[in-house]
């Protein structure tokens, strides 16, 4: 199952980097990027979040909240987020119960094999919650820049 525009994204309740709970629906009243990523370290989702953090002064700004998920558990979580300085909350989903529910879960190919695991997506919330657009198996750059262009941020 995929997200499509116009429909209501569904419960997110995990733990950040912090221990702290994040719940999607307590964020409501301002536009929120969820991205999923397959792995904290790995090179591209590395550039991926340095972009997300290089961005964020600029989409908070705007009154948008970014959120990164994977699978990757807490103390993982604080590792990356203190390596790169990254200033945003990532959030684990062990289990991926949350990437399965937001259509981030599936069959896709690493160096040549097939695999079934986290799919790189993202996904924009407006302040309602509503999905104003859903991109799956999207490239390590590029991220920010389409979830700009969907907020005209």
């Amino acid at each position: 199952m995929t997200l499509t525009p116009g429909s209501a994204a569904p419960a997110l309740n995990l733990t950040n980097q912090n221990g702290d709970s994040v719940d999607l629906a307590s964020l409501r009243g301002g536009p929120v990027i969820v991205y999923f990523y397959p792995k904290a370290f790995t090179p591209g989702c590395t550039s991926q979040a340095c972009d997300f953090r290089d961005n964020l002064a600029s989409l908070k700004s705007r009154g948008v909240t970014v959120l990164g998920i994977s699978a990757d558990d807490v103390d993982q979580l604080r590792t990356f987020a203190d390596e790169y300085s990254l200033n945003f909350d990532l959030l684990s989903d062990p289990g991926s119960a949350t990437a399965k529910a937001w259509g981030a879960w599936g069959t896709k190919v690493v160096n040549g094999q097939e695999m079934v695991g986290a799919l790189r997506s993202t996904v924009v919330v407006d302040a309602d919650g509503t999905v104003l657009d859903a991109s799956y198996n999207v490239p390590a750059q590029g991220s920010v820049a389409a979830a700009r262009a969907v907020l005209n941020a």
